[in-house]
């Protein structure tokens, strides 16, 4: 089951850092910004959490929780978020699920060989559970504001 702009998200479940549960269920009520990275500790991954967390407590103010999704293991997420201090938690999509529900596994071409990897990615989900928003095979500069922006918007049209 595909996501698909202005439809409900699709029942999934998966387990994020801290011990958190997150599903299509768990926020209702609340915005949901998923942002999917490629990996742990590269260098946009890094640059990219680290925006997110710098303006997380504007996302916390407009009424958003905040999960960023890649394919790496817990161990290298709590890692991760430990290093960058990171204020929101992390899912760990071992088996792809989340990854090809939201349609972001890409074949890449790396060194001159082509290799399945994680389309840099963002979803904003709306308190009724819904997608209202999607960014994919975005540049990292500017887009945490851009999201942003479109929570704030987001909230005032509730």
């Amino acid at each position: 089951m595909a996501v698909v702009v202005n439809k409900p998200i699709p029942e999934f479940e998966s387990q994020a850092t801290g011990g958190v549960k997150v599903s299509n269920q768990t926020h209702l009520g609340q915005t949901v910004v998923l942002y999917f990275y490629p990996k742990d500790n590269t260098p946009g991954c890094t640059t990219e959490a680290m925006q997110f967390r710098d303006k997380y407590k504007d996302f916390v103010k407009a009424g958003a929780q905040v999960f960023g999704v890649s394919r790496d293991n817990m161990k290298s997420h709590d890692e991760f978020k430990t290093k960058l201090e990171l204020p929101f938690e992390l899912i760990a999509d071992t088996e792809e699920k989340m990854c090809h529900m939201f349609g972001v596994v890409k074949n890449k071409i790396m060194y001159g060989k082509k290799v399945k990897g994680i389309e840099r990615s963002t979803f904003l989900i709306g308190a009724d559970g819904v997608l209202k928003h999607e960014w994919r095979g975005l540049k990292v500069p500017g887009h945490v504001e851009e999201v942003l922006k479109a929570v704030k918007t987001l909230k005032k049209a509730a």
